[in-house]
Order: structure tokens, then sequence, then C-alpha cells
């Protein structure tokens, strides 16, 4: 079988061929096709016009036909593509229904998907009708991926598969729009409502603590827009979405918390206490960017000078005594507050916060200022293991970020690099190295590189592949990138 361009000495066969196959899917059920209106006549023959028809015979007789083009219908603009710079598109995929069933349809995409790589496009897009199980068997059976829905307006209320696929091994791929998994109730006691007032995140109506933006924690995973938990698109991209992590423990977990009410004052242990003491996992190093803080606003930022490990124990012993141990930092509004395993710490209450830290949910709690549940319950404290861990000496001291326009590197730590872009017009990116995670904190941007585009608003997250494309924003905002660093 070899595809071949239609002429219009094939116009009639074709029109024929169409009108049957529409009235087989009517007759299967399938409200995809309705000849007369989809596809039309003069559809087929303007394909035919543009050389973008191509047909297969056998035994003289038009068995298939396809078309191939590299025009975008308008439709297609909102879809989240997995890739690609120069796409190609397929269209009308008609298999005379007798033919159906024989292996005819994997052949013709083969050497349809040749002419489409040969022409120099790099990934190649489609649709089909959700309800139409046997293209979407072809196209999933051909390495194609379901990305998103498209609509399309002879068909209203229907739904289509948008599949794609790249054509080439370097075909750079897409951000992705990530959607945040969340931490409220019980688990969160000290939560509030802002993730859902501020920023639209669909919590339920919960006071909820955290939004886990880009999370590959069990059970807190964020997804994709289909709900592709993270680790399985790790596991479906490998080194093209996350480099050489694409065989290690995904390195960084990043949130944003609403602190209602104060969190407890706790410690996170390093590498290498945890991995003696914790079942082998990664210790916590994390990094602050202050939201929104009431004036007046303090954390925990490390113990009072010359506090001792006796003081410390004695003080984790009478509870509140603890307070009197507790440095206090006021902070504002574009603070950046690095914290590293050791240093005691706590969020005060009305902070709002952009959190990095390592992929890690070891806490060691040395107080929670006497909070009590329902039921008159305390949250379970750790005093040993912080007191094992705490770095007595640590007292870091806020970072305040200028207002200047640009891109600035804030921090580069062991685990990862935090950088802010504010920008008012346009600001490239940096490389994403191996993989990078963007947030808009403030206004609406839009990430852009060659043949598309993704609009962020305010408290939207974004997963930048390794391989992606040279990136800019556009608009009026503020935003943060962070990375893994080694």
């Amino acid at each position: 079988m070899e595809l071949i361009q239609a002429t219009e000495q094939d116009l009639q066969e074709l029109y024929s061929l169409y009108r049957r196959t529409a009235a087989e899917m009517k007759n299967s059920g399938l409200n995809q096709w309705n000849w007369g209106l989809y596809p039309t006549e003069e559809m087929i023959r303007n394909d035919v016009e543009r050389g973008e028809m191509y047909i297969c015979r056998m035994e003289g007789v038009v068995a298939a036909a396809i078309v191939l083009t590299e025009q975008a219908d308008p439709e297609y603009s909102g879809v989240p593509w997995t890739g690609g710079i120069r796409p190609g598109y397929l269209h009308l995929l008609a298999i005379d229904p007798p033919q159906q069933g024989a292996g005819l349809g994997g052949d013709l995409l083969d050497d349809a998907l040749q002419i489409l790589r040969r022409s120099g496009c790099d990934c190649v897009r489609c649709d089909t009708n959700r309800e139409n199980r046997r293209a979407i068997r072809l196209y999933e059976k051909m390495g194609f991926r379901i990305c998103g829905n498209v609509s399309w307006g002879d068909t209203p209320g229907e739904v289509y598969y948008a599949f794609d696929k790249p054509l080439k091994r370097e075909t750079p791929m897409w951000p992705i729009r990530m959607l945040p998994a969340f931490r409220s109730g019980e688990e969160t006691p000290w939560g509030g409502d802002r993730l859902q007032k501020r920023f639209g995140k669909e919590t339920g109506g919960k006071l909820t603590g955290e939004s886990l933006e880009v999370s590959c924690m069990p059970g807190y995973e964020s997804t994709d827009s289909m709900g592709r938990k993270l680790p399985d698109l790790i596991q479906e991209f490998g080194e093209k979405l996350v480099g050489k992590y694409s065989d290690k423990p995904f390195p960084l977990l990043l949130k944003l918390i609403d602190a209602r009410d104060r969190l407890s004052v706790q410690v996170h242990p390093d590498d290498e206490y945890a991995a003696s003491n914790e079942h082998g996992k990664t210790g916590k190093t994390e990094a602050w960017l202050i939201l929104d803080a009431p004036e007046g606003s303090e954390i925990v930022y490390g113990l009072r000078p010359d506090t001792s490990l006796r003081q410390l124990r004695e003080a984790c012993e009478n509870g509140k005594a603890l307070e009197n141990l507790l440095r206090r930092v006021r902070v504002t509004p574009g603070d950046v507050c690095y914290i590293p395993a050791g240093c005691v710490h706590s969020i005060g209450p009305g902070i709002m916060l952009y959190e990095i830290q390592q992929s890690s949910d070891i806490t060691y709690r040395f107080y929670d200022w006497g909070r009590k549940d329902e039921q008159g319950n305390s949250r379970e404290l750790h005093p040993e293991q912080g007191l094992a861990v705490a770095d007595l000496k640590c007292a870091p001291h806020p970072m305040h970020v200028s207002e200047a326009y640009g891109v600035r590197r804030l921090l580069t730590e062991d685990s990862f690099t935090l950088d802010v872009i504010r920008c008012g017009g346009a600001e490239f990116l940096p490389e994403p190295g191996e993989f990078g995670i963007l947030t808009v904190l403030q206004g609406e941007l839009t990430l852009r590189w060659e043949s598309g585009e993704l609009p962020l608003r305010e408290g939207e997250t974004c997963f930048l592949p390794r391989n992606a494309p040279k990136m800019h924003l556009r608009g009026e905002g503020y935003a943060a990138l962070s990375m893994p660093n080694g």
C-alpha cells in the first residue's frame, strides 16, 4: 500500500468513499461525521486542490484517504499539545467499511507519518470523537497519546480527544500546566481559605493549608490537565521531561501555603540523618518567598543566641517554655527566607508564601502552641528527633526581592535554585537544566515559545521539561522559577 496525492480525477471516488464511511459511522451510533455537513464535497475538493488529500488504491479502487496538512484549525489553539515546533496534522481519515479491521489503518498512518516527516514536520496532531473506539485504538497502537479535548462547531456537545506524537528524537516538549494536590482539614489545622479566594484553587471549600503544585509525594501527586500523575508522566517521557532524574527519585516539592494560624515549631533533618534514621529518605531543606503578610508579621527563624542543647531539651519538656528560646523575625511581602536542614522555624499567622523544598515529608515538631483538635487531642511531637538534628547556631536573615524588572537569581543551594522574574513586557527564561517549575505569583502572564503559548493566571504553575524550546514570558506580573541543582 502506498499513499499518493489525489487529483481531480479521483473526486467522484472520494465523494463516494466519504459518503459510505459517514453512513457506517451513523449506523454504528457514532455522531462524528454527517455527510453534507461534515465532510462535504466542497471540503474534499478544496483539500484535493491544495494537494493535501492522499489516497491509496486496492485493486484499482480508492480504499482509503487522508488529509495531511501543516495548517492548524483555530479550534486546536487551546489544546495542551505534548510538543513540537513545526506540526503536521491528520484529518478526514477514511477507510472503506469493507476494508476496516484488516490492518489498513496502521499501514496508512505509517505512510502518512513518513510524508510529514519528509516535509520537515517534527510532530503530528489529530483528533477523534471520544466514542470512536476503533480510531482511538488505532492511534494509541501507533504511539499517539491523548493530550486534551477539542470541540467542533458542527457537532455541539460532542467531545473529541486531541492526539499527538513526536516525529523526531529531538522534538522539543511543551511546558505542562500542573494541577495541584491539597493538604487540608486535620492535616493542616492552621490552614485558611485564601488558596481558593486569591488563586481560585479548587479546595472544595475546606480550610486548606497547602497546595502541592508540583509533587511526586505518594497520595499527593500533582497532575496534568488530563489527570495523569507526575510520576506517570516521568515514566512516560523519561529524560525528555526530567533529564537525569528519569531514573532517580524526583528531587523537589513546590507548595503554596496559607497560614491562617501559626504552624508548629519544627525542624527537618539533613540527607545523612534521614538516610540513616528514616528508611533511606532524603532530608529537607527549603526556601520561602513571602507573598502576603499583615503588618508586623513574624516567623520563627532559628533560636535565640547562646541557646544550649540542655536549655532546649528542658524547654521541650516544659512545653510553653520553648517560646522564650525562639528567635522571631519580621517579614514583609517579597522577603525570601532560606531554611536549611537543622534550622528551627515556624510560619506566623496571616502569612501566605511560596515554598520550594526537597521532596521530603519529614517534619519533627518541637511545639504546637497548645493547639488541640475538636476531640481535645494534641498533635504528635518529636522532641528527641528534633534535638538530634537541630542546629542551635542557625540564625539566617531574610533577603528582600528587588522590584526591578528582569530575571534575578536569588538562591543557588545544594538542592535547588530560585529565580524571580518581574515582567513588564517580555522576559526570556533561563534554560531549565534538568527541568524547571514556573509559578505566576502576581498578575497574568503568557509563556511563549516558537509555535506555542500557555497563558497563566496568578497562582498557576507549569512544568518546564528538560528539552523545552527557548521560552519567554509576556505581560505584566511576577513569577518564580525553581530548578534542581545537583
